[in-house]
C-alpha cells in the first residue's frame, strides 16, 4: 500500500483461492475486509487514531480470483470525533467492481493501553 500526495491509499492485490466464495470469485467478506483496511489505513496515514463504527459496501460485481485488482481509499470528511472515508476495488479494466463508505471515531485512548499478549492470568 502507499499514499500519494492528495492523501489517497492505493494498494495492489491478488485474491487466491482461500478468499474463494462463489466458484473463480471472492466471498463478499473478503472485499468488504479488503475495503475496511484501505478506508481506515487512509484515516491513520492522515494521523488519527480511530476504530470503525460503520462500514457500508456496495458490490457491483464480482471479484475473480487469480486476477490483479487495486483498492484505494479516501478522506472525505474530518470532524471533531470522527472521520468519513471512501474506497473502492477496481478489476484491471479499471471497472468499479465494490465500493463502500465508513465512518471513523477518533479513540486515540484505546492505543494507549497496554497490549495483552496470549491468554488471561
Amino acid at each position: 500500500m502507499f499514499v500519494d500526495d492528495d492523501g489517497i491509499v492505493t494498494s495492489e492485490f491478488t485474491l487466491r483461492e482461500s478468499h474463494q466464495g462463489p466458484p473463480g470469485h471472492s466471498h463478499g467478506g473478503a472485499s468488504a475486509a479488503i475495503l475496511d483496511e484501505v478506508m481506515g489505513l487512509v484515516v491513520w496515514a492522515a494521523g488519527h487514531k480511530v476504530l470503525a463504527a460503520n462500514i457500508n459496501i456496495n458490490y457491483r460485481k464480482p471479484l475473480p480470483l487469480f486476477q490483479p485488482l487495486t483498492a484505494s481509499a479516501r478522506i472525505t470528511e474530518v470532524g471533531e470525533r470522527k472521520i468519513l472515508s471512501v474506497g473502492e476495488i477496481r478489476l484491471a479494466d479499471s471497472t468499479v467492481a465494490v465500493e463502500g463508505s465508513g465512518v471513523y471515531v477518533v479513540a486515540a485512548k484505546f492505543f494507549e493501553q497496554p497490549r495483552i499478549m496470549g491468554g488471561t492470568s
